[in-house]
C-alpha cells in the first residue's frame, strides 16, 4: 500500500483526489524501477515487466475483467502470436483453456491487448516497437468472431455487433533523444488497417491516446465485415500526450473509459461454432 499525506484544515475538509493519484503513480513506479534495476536476464526482466502491469492492471480494474499473458484462438482454429496482455471477457465467453501454462482465449472475449517492452524506443527483429505490436495486434483482429442471441433479465435480446478490440503498448521509458513527441506520432501513423494502436504508456514519459476518423457502417449485418472495414477504413487524426507526472493515472482513466463507454460489453459467443471441432451440434432447442 502507498502513504499520503493529505491536508486536513477541519473535520470537514475534502480529501485531495490528487493526492491518491499521485500515490498511485509513485507506488506503479517504484514496482517498475525495482523490475529494471535488479533483474539482469532480459528474458527474466521482460516477464517480471509484463507480471507487473498484469497484476496492476487486475488490482484497479473492476472485476469483469481478466487480465492475462495469452495466446487468442478462434473457431476455425486460427491462433494469434502470443500477446503480452490480454484483458478479457469470461461472462458471455466461458471457457479458456490452459495448456503447459499457456491461456488460450477466444477471441470473442477479448477487450483489449497490449504488448509490453522496458522503452519505446526498441526493436524486435527488424522491426521497432511500434511496427512489432502493431502486427501482434492485427493477429487477434483479423481472427473469426461469433456472436449469437442471449436472454437478459427473461428477455431475449438479438445478436449485437463486433466490438472493437483495443490495440496498445506499454513501457518503463522512453529514450527517443529528440522530438519526442513526434517520433512517436511518426510511428503511429506509419501503422495502417488491423495494426493501428489506439493508446500507450511510457511511465516516466507519459501517457497518449490517438483519434481516428471513421465510422462502422451500421446499417451492415454482417458484423464480421463491418468491423474489419472500419479498421480498414479508419484513418490517423491526431494523438493527445499526458504530462509525465500523470502517466498512469490517464492511461487508466482513458483504457477504463474506452473499456465502460465505448465496448461496454463484448458479443456472446457462438458455442455451435467451437462445439463443431469436436462433431458435436449443441441443441438449440432446449
Amino acid at each position: 500500500m502507498f502513504n499520503l499525506k493529505i491536508n486536513y484544515t477541519d473535520m470537514s475538509s475534502k480529501i485531495k483526489i490528487g493526492d491518491l493519484f499521485n500515490g498511485l503513480q509513485n507506488q506503479m513506479v517504484a514496482q517498475l524501477n525495482t523490475n529494471r534495476e535488479f533483474i539482469l536476464h532480459p528474458g527474466s526482466k521482460g516477464d517480471s515487466l509484463e507480471n507487473v502491469w498484469i497484476e496492476w492492471l487486475r488490482k484497479y480494474l473492476p472485476n469483469r475483467y481478466c487480465v492475462d499473458k495469452a495466446i487468442i484462438i478462434d473457431s476455425n482454429g486460427s491462433l494469434s502470436h502470443q500477446i503480452d496482455l490480454v484483458i478479457y471477457d469470461q461472462q458471455y465467453t466461458p471457457f479458456v483453456f490452459t495448456q503447459n501454462g499457456i491461456h488460450y482465449i477466444p477471441a470473442e472475449g477479448v477487450y483489449a491487448v497490449f504488448e509490453v517492452k522496458p522503452d519505446l524506443q526498441g526493436n524486435v527483429s527488424d522491426d521497432n516497437f511500434f511496427e512489432y505490436a502493431g502486427k501482434k495486434i492485427e493477429s487477434v483482429r483479423s481472427l473469426k468472431r461469433t456472436s449469437v442471441k442471449i436472454i437478459n433479465a427473461g428477455v431475449e435480446v438479438p445478436a449485437r455487433p463486433l466490438t472493437k478490440i483495443i490495440g496498445g503498448i506499454l513501457s518503463s521509458t522512453n529514450s527517443y533523444t529528440h522530438a519526442n513527441n513526434n517520433t512517436i506520432e511518426g510511428h503511429l501513423k506509419s501503422l495502417k488497417n488491423l495494426q493501428t494502436i489506439e493508446m500507450g504508456c511510457a511511465v516516466d514519459y507519459g501517457s497518449f491516446y490517438v483519434n481516428y476518423t471513421g465510422t462502422e457502417d451500421v446499417t451492415s449485418k454482417d458484423f464480421d465485415k463491418r468491423i474489419n472495414d472500419y479498421y480498414l477504413n479508419r484513418t490517423f487524426e491526431s494523438v493527445t500526450f499526458s504530462e509525465k507526472e500523470n502517466s498512469l493515472v490517464t492511461f487508466f482513466l482513458q483504457l477504463t473509459r474506452y473499456l465502460q463507454q465505448s465496448i461496454g460489453t463484448v458479443a456472446a459467443i457462438d458455442l455451435n461454432a467451437y462445439a463443431k471441432s469436436v462433431g458435436f451440434e449443441i441443441d438449440q432447442k432446449i
